[in-house]
């Protein structure tokens, strides 16, 4: 694995993984971890060279005391920094819940530096304005009694991996044994800094790359962020998987399909459309 930053480490642990062709970064949903991706590596591989990103007091990445490092400003930098040790000119990027908040957010900061994006279902990406201001409101109290509470605070977050019934076996053993390695404080800042502020609803029609939205249809309470989606993201296409919120670990082929057919049509790297 190779890790960004210099110093104290505060930048997000990643690694790249065997593949041939543009690299593709793949960032996970909270209390996730890298494991998430394992049903997809292999065959994504064929196309794309993988690169696991894990969110900062996730997985194997540090978890910094500073709340900008956690901001999704913050991560949009840590993204670009990983692209340019890698010396890549461009590649892809592809988000779940919310790593697709995080890299949508990178792909309209940096559009020249993304062949295209991918992400599913992400309620934070399309969080509208009454929603971030909940957020905001509670995120200091919540992230307080994580960090009091510990881990069996966090395993009582109704999206802790324990609390998952629909994944593969093998894949939510994974993410459980993964679960050990979360840091209180890095969840409890996630909360505080990352969630409220992760919404890019208002931006979404600025986009300028090819996007795919691989949709979990029967997660119904993301149908309307879905439609806005539609209504407002230029260059979007949407293709529904037969999955709820965890698209690519319930619906593994087809996710892979989809996402390397779009890899495939636009690794040519043609500049991104005008605004």
């Amino acid at each position: 694995m190779r890790r960004g930053g210099r110093g104290p480490v505060t930048a997000p642990a990643w690694e790249v993984h065997p593949g041939t062709g543009p690299y593709l970064l793949l960032v996970h949903g909270f209390l996730s971890s890298r494991a998430q991706w394992a049903p997809n590596l292999e065959a994504l591989g064929e196309v794309c060279r993988p690169v696991t990103l894990e969110l900062l007091g996730h997985g194997r990445s540090p978890a910094p005391e500073r709340d900008t490092h956690y901001t999704p400003d913050g991560y949009t930098a840590a993204m670009e920094a990983i692209r340019t040790e890698l010396g890549a000119e461009s590649w892809f990027v592809c988000g779940y819940s919310l790593g697709g908040a995080l890299t949508i957010r990178y792909a309209l900061t940096h559009p020249r530096r993304v062949l295209g994006q991918v992400f599913t279902n992400s309620m934070s990406a399309f969080a509208d304005a009454v929603q971030m201001k909940q957020w905001s409101e509670s995120g200091p109290q919540s992230g307080d009694a994580i960090e009091r509470g510990g881990m069996p605070a966090i395993e009582r977050i109704p999206v802790h991996p324990k609390h998952a019934r629909r994944l593969p076996a093998d894949v939510r053993d994974a993410l459980l044994r993964d679960t050990k390695l979360l840091d209180p404080r890095g969840v409890a800042n996630t909360i505080r800094h990352t969630t409220p502020e992760a919404s890019v609803r208002a931006d979404v029609g600025t986009n300028r790359v090819p996007a795919l939205l691989a949709c979990g249809r029967f997660e119904k309470r993301f149908v309307p962020h879905r439609r806005f989606a539609e209504a407002h993201m230029p260059r979007l296409r949407v293709v529904e998987m037969d999955a709820g919120h965890g698209v690519n670990m319930q619906d593994a082929a087809r996710f892979n399909s989809a996402v390397a057919e779009f890899i495939t049509t636009h690794a040519n790297g043609a500049d991104p459309t005008p605004v």
